[in-house]
């Protein structure tokens, strides 16, 4: 009578278990539940659900092993190429600089000589107004 007064047991109600099993895991665990048994089932059975489980572990190891070894990769380019391109900037900039250096060098010749005119254009202008006195004087005189 104890059996009549249990609660009966839907099959659409299943017990939630908490797992660290992925979806498909629990979609291989339940395809070899559903395998039909072989002949040579027994303890070989447990084994094949074993294996599956080592084998994916194997593949993601290594799986794991190929990122982080083309992930080294890449960063050793990325390094490389960031060096290069210092290399290359600290040429550019030897080249700016002695570019400035150059033009500044060639301003300061250029502002020299402009003095220079200058000065000779004081000298002239002072000379051509003496020679405008003179003419003047001449020409009152006559």
């Amino acid at each position: 009578m104890l059996f009549q007064q249990a609660e009966a047991v839907h099959p659409s109600h299943n017990p939630v278990l908490e797992t660290n099993l992925t979806l498909s895991e629990l979609e291989e665990l339940f395809s070899l539940l559903n395998e039909p048994p072989s002949p040579e089932s027994g303890s070989q059975d447990s084994n094949r659900a074993i294996r599956p489980v080592h084998e994916r572990k194997l593949r993601r190891m290594q799986s794991n092993r190929e990122s982080a070894r083309r992930s080294r990769w890449r960063k050793k380019r990325h390094l490389e190429n960031l060096t290069n391109q210092v290399n290359r900037f600290k040429v550019e900039n030897r080249e700016l600089k002695n570019r400035l250096c150059f033009t500044m060098h060639h301003n300061l010749l250029l502002s020299v000589e402009n003095e220079r005119l200058r000065s000779e254009f004081v000298t002239l202008m002072a000379t051509l107004s003496d020679l405008y006195q003179i003419l003047g004087t001449m020409m009152i005189s006559q």
